[in-house]
């Protein structure tokens, strides 16, 4: 068979199947409303991590709308002792809570869908309430909306048209977990250890809608504190003022980052950078904390600098925390003050075949639903997701709803436009199902 000929037979059976869903497409659209009613609710819990204090509510709205689809249902909560011994992150307070549903339809396979419910803080600059759902023109803003309580409404709107007008295609395992936004040790990774995951393959909702994620920068957070000695400052020089000596620290990591920054992966970038002049993974070192002082007139005895390092699949975090060592071995900062240093590693770099069935299905699906023919392409973020590829070799890729850029996800305003949250169903129904 020669390429023009496949093409077109290609492009003749993606036309068949637009037919072929149009039915539960139109349920999804008749329903759009409900979709959103459902994001709202989402949105109004205070999943808020840190602290993560309150996840029962929506677990138990979520056991609620599950089993009204035919799922078994269940709460999961991580003891209490395995948290405080894996996950070392300030400010996490009350049950680590989770959940989990499964539906046996007799397929021969078993689909596992993730996602997080946790969110980050909400932070200033926002036009609308961040925790109550808000329409504007084409798009609903809310924190959440794209990071990820999007795809969750979109899960189950696509679930309730499969129930309604179609036949499932897998057994389906839903994990719905939490503390995935602290970069610790999140519910998926409990799961994933506990032995909780199960099935064929696995999609990630934990992403955008810019391209299928066949890869993701892994996430270290480190740490150097410079100790000093507190005096009145009228008579400063006989104390060590910490922060003052903490610029030599400041200067080498700088200097490090530029080093970092220069290399690449070989796995492509966000279609969506590419304005940034970024094709390919780019590993990352920054600051993004420093603490120091308690008054003004007394000189500061420590400093605290903090930041992160996301490392490219083809790196190997051992490395990446070896180099950041070696750094700070080098320093001299004279006499009087001490530096020290720790480092916490949270979620692997993840690379999965391009080639792989279970991208080429996915890549299907959203050629159906859409029209168009996804990009494969790497995350410069961090997944839990990559935890459970390292745990299970479950077949996985990635992808949500929202964009990179233009949703502005962890920013003020975050926001997803109608025509993705309607898009992403679509693409869920077109993996789920067989219409009958």
């Amino acid at each position: 068979m020669s390429n023009r000929v496949r093409e077109a037979f290609k492009k003749a059976h993606i036309h068949v199947n637009m037919l072929r869903f149009m039915e539960l497409y139109e349920h999804l659209d008749s329903n759009m409303s409900w979709l959103l009613d459902v994001l709202s609710d989402l949105i109004r819990f205070d999943t808020v991590a840190p602290p993560g204090d309150d996840y029962h509510p929506i677990v138990d709205y979520l056991i609620d709308v599950f089993d009204e689809l035919g799922f078994e249902t269940e709460k999961i909560v991580m003891p209490p002792e395995l948290f405080e011994q894996r996950c070392d992150v300030p400010g996490l307070v009350g049950d680590r809570v989770n959940f989990k549903a499964r539906l046996d339809t007799g397929a021969e396979e078993t689909l596992v869908i993730y996602t997080h419910l946790d969110v980050v803080p909400a932070g200033t600059g926002w036009f609308t309430d961040p925790f109550d759902l808000t329409t504007k023109k084409d798009r609903v803003y809310g924190r959440g909306t794209a990071d990820s309580k999007g795809a969750v409404a979109c899960l189950i709107s696509a679930l309730d048209a499969v129930q309604a007008c179609g036949s499932h295609r897998y057994n389906l395992e839903i994990v719905l977990t939490t503390d995935e936004e602290v970069a610790g040790y999140s519910g998926l990774c409990y799961f994933a250890d506990s032995g909780l995951i199960e099935g064929d393959y696995m999609l990630c909702m934990d992403s955008f809608s810019d391209d299928l994620i066949i890869g993701c920068n892994g996430t270290m957070t480190w740490q150097a504190t410079v100790q000093g000695r507190s005096v009145h400052s009228g008579a400063s020089f006989l104390g060590v003022n910490a922060i003052e000596k903490s610029f030599p620290v400041i200067e080498a990591i700088l200097a490090h980052k530029k080093e970092v920054e220069s290399r690449e992966s070989s796995i492509p970038a966000s279609s969506e950078l590419a304005e940034f002049g970024v094709t390919k993974m780019r590993p990352m070192l920054n600051i993004t904390i420093i603490e120091g002082g308690v008054k003004e007139n007394i000189v500061p005895e420590k400093c605290v600098i903090r930041g992160d390092r996301r490392v490219i699949p083809d790196e190997r975090m051992e490395d990446a925390v070896a180099e950041i060592e070696r750094v700070f071995e080098s320093l001299d900062l004279g006499e009087g003050p001490k530096l020290e240093w720790r480092f916490w590693m949270g979620y692997p770099p993840m690379r999965i075949d391009p080639g792989h069935p279970w991208v080429s299905r996915v890549a299907d699906a959203l050629e159906t639903a859409t029209g168009s023919k996804p990009k494969l392409s790497g995350a410069q973020y961090s997944l839990d997701l990559s935890y459970v590829v390292n745990v299970t070799e479950i077949p996985s890729c990635a992808y949500g709803v929202g964009r990179q850029t233009d949703s502005n996800p962890h920013g003020a305003n975050e926001n997803v436009t109608l025509v993705d949250l309607k898009h992403y169903a679509r693409f869920l129904v077109a993996l789920l199902t067989t219409p009958r």
